[in-house]
């Protein structure tokens, strides 16, 4: 016979429609990391986008913090199940900066101060759907939730928010990152669970 522990239903979920299938709430800020942090210091610090004819276009620290900053406040999903509400960032908006980008690509690839790499189509940074953020809770962004800088795009599972980001190269094809080619989901949406290659 089997055993069965009357009540189990796994971690308490929130009843709310603004949580994604498969997702629980948490309070604090999960630290999770595909390796050792990078320590970047601001001085030192660029982002470059290179497009898909080797064109590049790159701002420093103090460049980047002259452009028009944003404020979003947005709720984030991480891949591992937990969601955070009403997180709040400063940064730039990836419209003000591909406005300066003469490019006709489809996809774009984060690439980071470490290592790291994610795939994105392009039309997910547009549209005020994407930021470089430098500034969390009022605060300077910590080291290890991706400070100096890290890529914003609630609207897909956190992963896709690449931390320590120091560039976006743009191409025609969609070239799979770190843990997608570990076997995660090329795209990534929280509200169709696409965690995993098939998905």
């Amino acid at each position: 016979m089997g055993i069965v522990t009357p009540g189990f239903g796994g971690r308490p979920r929130a009843e709310t429609p603004d949580l994604p299938p498969g997702q629980y709430l948490t309070s604090d800020f999960p630290v999770l990391s595909a390796g050792p942090t990078p320590r970047v210091p601001q001085e030192s610090w660029e982002f470059v986008i290179t497009t898909e004819t080797g064109a590049e276009y790159r701002w420093s620290w103090a460049e980047m913090m002259a452009l028009p900053q944003q404020t979003p406040t947005v709720d984030i999903h991480c891949v591992t199940r937990w969601s955070k509400f009403g997180t709040s960032w400063q940064g730039v908006s990836l419209d003000t900066l591909l406005d300066e980008v003469e490019t006709a690509a489809d996809y774009a690839l984060a690439h980071s101060y470490g290592g790291y790499t994610t795939n994105l189509p392009l039309d997910d940074l547009r549209d005020g759907q994407a930021w470089l953020v430098h500034t969390y809770d009022g605060e300077d962004l910590p080291a290890e939730h991706g400070g100096p800088a890290r890529l914003l795009v609630p609207h897909l599972y956190f992963w896709k928010s690449a931390k320590w980001v120091r560039g976006i190269r743009l191409g025609f094809e969609d070239t799979p990152g770190f843990w997608e080619t570990a076997g995660y989901h090329d795209y990534g949406d929280p509200w169709r669970e696409q965690r995993y290659s098939g998905d």
